[in-house]
């Protein structure tokens, strides 16, 4: 047990929280998706800001996604990522996003959710 929590700490310590805590209908409404990046670049005038093209089974949707410190776009083609494709449309440096790309957070860095096994584009997280 001391190695597991060796491992967990070696990262930093996680801030503890109490988030509020939602209902199963809550949760039930926001709706992720398996995509599959198929074009990235950086927004121009931005550090942060990365725009993909994700096919997401049954489209492909512009995403933006604040990773560019943490991922070069030439790194994502290809990659499963997670979106969540039910929000609204927003407008982030005058570019148009349809999603938002799930990731962890270690700090101030973003850590893309990654998949052990194939799945396929579409395919819906529960």
């Amino acid at each position: 047990m001391a190695d597991t929590e060796a491992k967990n700490n070696a990262a930093g310590p996680v801030e503890a929280a109490t988030p509020q805590r939602i209902g199963i209908e809550d949760f039930a409404r926001v709706e992720m998706r398996v995509g599959q990046v198929l074009e990235a670049e950086r927004v121009a005038g931005s550090r942060k800001l990365v725009r993909m093209k994700v096919d997401i089974g049954t489209e492909v949707r512009q995403v933006v996604a604040g990773i560019a410190e943490t991922y070069e776009p030439a790194t994502l083609i290809n990659r499963k990522v997670v979106i969540v494709v039910n929000l609204k449309p927003a407008r982030i440096m005058g570019v148009e996003s349809n999603g938002m790309v799930v990731a962890a957070v270690e700090g101030e860095r973003p850590v893309l959710v990654t998949f052990v096994e194939e799945v396929s584009n579409g395919a819906l997280l529960r």
